[in-house]
């Protein structure tokens, strides 16, 4: 014992320096640790907000819970896109109109002849003909963009209307 008080005598100015050092030391980690352990609390406290009781646990069930709500969501919003999408295959969406004179005599284009077919040219076309004493109207199936029955030259020319598109231009 009495060596360790010989030894603490000699270098008391050495061992009082290296607790303080290692004082320094452990402040600094200790610091160093409360910073780190605010940011965690922080992101805890962002993670539990809003919920009543800041369980962790029942806040990952209710999100894995609505995750799974939403993912059945998505799914059966993709399911009624796709149906969706084949009844719009099959609807209207081409449409072409012409106005015409039927008969050279009369005049304010009151014959005309319209095409309504679906994205895969299929549908029918219309047609007025107007006269002074009657009037007749007629309609023709078209498949492919095509007719089995003979088509006029305005019939003719609503169907290619409908299949570019285009809006009714007069003709004169």
């Amino acid at each position: 014992m009495e060596k360790l008080g010989e030894i603490i005598s000699n270098y008391n100015t050495e061992i009082i320096i290296g607790l303080i050092v290692s004082l320094f030391i452990v402040l600094i980690l200790y610091l160093i640790e409360q910073f780190r352990f605010s940011r965690i609390t922080e992101k805890y406290n962002a993670l539990v907000k809003g919920a009543e009781s800041g369980n962790l646990e029942e806040i990952l069930m209710n999100n894995l819970k609505e995750t799974d709500d939403l993912r059945l969501e998505v799914n059966k919003l993709q399911s009624e896109n796709k149906e969706l999408g084949e009844k719009i295959r099959n609807a209207i969406q081409k449409i072409g109109f012409i106005r015409y004179n039927a008969f050279s005599d009369m005049g304010s284009e009151l014959s005309f002849s319209i095409a309504l077919l679906d994205d895969k040219l299929n549908g029918f076309v219309i047609t007025s003909i107007y006269g002074r004493e009657e009037s007749t109207a007629y309609a023709k199936p078209i498949l492919d963009g095509q007719s089995k029955y003979q088509l006029s030259v305005e019939e003719m020319q609503a169907i290619d209307r409908a299949i570019k598109n285009e809006k009714y231009v007069r003709t004169v």
